[in-house]
């Protein structure tokens, strides 16, 4: 029997590997109980080419909370805009195992109104 969080590492595997096949550029997304963290790794997986969390200095002052809904949009903005800057339009969305759901889905949704393609 496998405990939460194997289970959510095993899906992780699964999503990371059916995604190094596709051979494309990923959105990886990490969260914790108190922040949300965001990166686009390019599609050999060896280089960070943006990034943007709810701990940076601006998100960080806008926000009263860094985990919740609106924290996430506001990372899954700016980390649309960063894509953008960096010439890149199409990504894969790696969840981490986490659920389609909440924060995850906030981060996802505002990355997709601001330009970005799954």
């Amino acid at each position: 029997m496998l405990n939460k969080k194997e289970s959510r590492q095993r899906r992780s595997r699964k999503t990371r590997a059916r995604i190094a096949e596709q051979n494309v550029v990923r959105l990886a997304v990490h969260r914790t109980n108190l922040h949300i963290y965001a990166q686009i790794i390019s599609a050999c997986g060896g280089k960070v080419l943006a990034s943007a969390s709810s701990l940076e200095a601006d998100v960080k002052g806008d926000l009263a909370n860094g985990g919740n809904k609106a924290a996430a949009a506001v990372v899954g903005q700016r980390i649309a805009e960063k894509a953008k800057n960096a010439g890149i339009a199409q990504v894969a969305f790696d969840r981490s195992g986490n659920r389609y759901h909440g924060r995850v889905k906030a981060l996802a949704d505002a990355a997709r109104e601001h330009g970005l393609k799954f």
